[in-house]
């Protein structure tokens, strides 16, 4: 069986080959973000300047202030901050 080539000597998308950003959020830190989709596990993603925010709970369309729990390298974990207005479009 052959291999489409994929994972042999070329290492196109790996990490060593693109310059890091620094990542926009902190920890701790409130963001206003609107649920663009669904992850997978439920998990509502939102972006904060192009980076991956998941929020637990959250639907598609939701606009929320959300607080940072977690920084991951290239996601974050958020949580809704209470009296956020969730499913109001902006």
């Amino acid at each position: 069986m052959e291999r489409s080539g994929y994972g042999r000597s070329r290492r196109f998308g790996r990490s060593e080959f693109r310059p890091s950003r620094p990542v926009p959020v902190e920890e701790g830190k409130e963001y206003d973000v609107k649920v663009e989709s669904v992850g997978s596990r439920g998990d509502g993603i939102a972006k904060v300047e192009g980076f991956i925010v998941f929020v637990p709970g959250a639907k598609v369309g939701d606009n929320l202030r959300v607080r940072i729990t977690a920084v991951r390298g290239r996601f974050a974990i958020a949580s809704p901050v209470t009296g956020s207005e969730e499913g109001r479009e902006g």
